[in-house]
């Protein structure tokens, strides 16, 4: 099936033709849907901290940092903005200037003074068309004003990446994500010689524009926070990219050559891997708020980082004494309710082990990265849930599930997810070193059945294309996970223009 000529290609991207193969493989077979014991519920895999629990992960937080913790912040920021303003272009594109009542163009207009990037919205009408945006208000001329946010021609909002747009207002100038986030990574993650790392994953098409952006703001935000920053940033590889399929699943090409897509979020997982500190925060670009409604952001994400750290000291701890098996069929025990009741790891087969059995199976278990995840009380915005799963061994665990890994025709599945409490907002912390301070090979605890396949189009021509298994979802499959309730004050996302007029971005 494979050419020589795509021998070729493949070996450029660094794709092995055994890889190749098995993608078009699971072209024909699909993904298999996952077997779920339950959604996770509050004391039934999601845990609500105490006020007590509270305060002592955040002196765990501050004594981690206070004695040279290392620590980043990984920041997917490749995405396009487009789709926060499909509603725009098809305005736009509408051919006339009436706004239908009630229409999210309509309340964009009628808030448009709430947008943080008035003046660059006024500079683009005014080059575009002679005017000023008020003239332009006016004068019922809506569809100028609307094209000048999104056109190529003004200020091309339509065609950046969301990181670079302006989300939010401050008497000295409004701040783009890129600069949220690196006030919020000051306020939570600076170490003890107040430096500030930070990793954002970025498209090639877009990195000199990140590039001139961080060398304007890093002197900004140094001098605002009294912090020093070090950013890096990466492109998901080539060799994450997946094979694009005709519908009757051979290779779909263009021109004779392979079809590759990106493989999606799940690719970074490549990204992740190459990240050297053994604690990082892993949070989308657009989950940002201005300064004045951040406190509940800081606290959480301290929580969630002196949670980890705590759950980290008990692994370390129960490890060591498996490595010199310093244990007593007690301390077994206590191992394995931990197990159970703290990273809700279940597996009716420990019942028939005997005690050197049962070490070797924690000490697999525990071996492993830890992610402790921030769940939002379930109130309609979409997102993955966190549920408890069944693994290839037959134990169950947490797991972070997209609606399109459970099978629509079961119905107690469905129940599950209509029912389901929480979802997930993308607020991990996560611990990618071993107790010898080793780096984990990431991708090796990625399960690769638990990506979809969706109908795309190229040029006209239907195809059938790959994303490989999430980041949060099935490239984290094999971590050891806890679930933690979070407020949803700390989710705050932008998927549409119209949400930056919302009160939690507001200053």
């Amino acid at each position: 099936m494979l050419k020589p000529q795509d021998k070729e290609l493949l070996a450029q991207k660094g794709i092995s033709e055994s890889d190749a193969e098995a993608q078009l493989s699971r072209f024909v077979t699909g993904f298999p849907y996952l077997k779920i014991k339950d959604a996770a519920r509050v004391d039934a895999g999601i845990f609500r901290l105490s006020d007590e629990e509270v305060n002592a992960a955040l002196d765990r937080w501050h004594e981690y940092l206070d004695h040279g913790g290392e620590v980043c912040k990984f920041v997917p920021a490749s995405g396009a903005a487009s789709r926060m303003f499909k509603a725009l272009f098809e305005y736009v594109d509408g051919g006339t200037d009436e706004l239908a009542e009630g229409t999210p163009v309509a309340k964009l207009i009628a808030d448009i003074d709430k947008l943080p990037f008035i003046p660059e919205l006024n500079a683009a009408c005014e080059k575009l068309y002679g005017c000023a945006l008020k003239e332009l208000l006016d004068a019922g001329r809506n569809r100028d004003v609307i094209a000048a946010i999104v056109s190529a021609e003004g200020m091309n909002y339509g065609g950046l990446p969301k990181g670079l747009l302006k989300f939010h207002s401050y008497p000295e100038g409004s701040r783009t994500p890129v600069e949220e986030h690196l006030t919020e990574g000051a306020q939570t993650a600076a170490n003890s010689k107040g430096e500030v790392h930070l990793h954002f994953t970025v498209s090639a098409s877009h990195r000199d524009l990140f590039q001139a952006k961080l060398d304007e703001v890093i002197p900004q935000a140094e001098a605002r926070t009294g912090k020093k920053f070090f950013v890096t940033m990466s492109e998901q590889k080539p060799s994450t990219d997946t094979i694009a399929a005709n519908p009757d699943n051979t290779p779909f090409r263009e021109d004779g050559h392979l079809l590759f897509r990106p493989g999606g979020h799940g690719a970074l997982i490549q990204n992740l891997n190459d990240i050297k500190s053994a604690v990082v925060f892993i949070k989308n670009i657009d989950n940002v708020v201005p300064d004045a409604r951040r406190a509940d952001t800081i606290k959480y994400k301290e929580i969630l980082g002196g949670l980890l750290l705590e759950v980290h000291d008990q692994i370390e701890d129960d490890l060591i004494a498996l490595e010199e098996k310093d244990y007593t069929s007690s301390d077994l025990k206590g191992m394995v309710d931990y197990l159970k009741n703290v990273l809700n790891v279940n597996d009716a087969r420990l019942d028939d082990m005997d005690d050197d059995s049962v070490a070797e199976y924690i000490k697999s278990k525990l071996n492993r990265p830890l992610r402790v995840c921030g769940m939002v009380r379930n109130e309609g915005e979409p997102g993955g849930g966190p549920f408890i799963a069944f693994n290839a061994d037959g134990s169950s665990s947490p797991q972070i599930l997209e609606s399109n890994q459970v099978d629509p025709s079961n119905e107690e599945y469905m129940k599950m997810m209509a029912t389901a409490t929480h979802f997930n907002p993308v607020d991990l912390v996560c611990y990618i070193k071993d107790i010898h301070g080793k780096k984990f090979d990431l991708p090796s605890y990625v399960d690769h059945a638990t990506g979809f396949i969706s109908s795309k189009s190229s040029h006209g021509k239907e195809l059938r294309a790959m994303e490989l298994p999430g980041l949060w979802n099935g490239a984290m499959s094999d971590w050891n996970t806890v679930f933690v309730e979070v407020p949803v004050s700390t989710f705050n996302p932008v998927k549409t223009v119209n949400d930056l007029l919302r009160p939690a971005h507001q200053g």
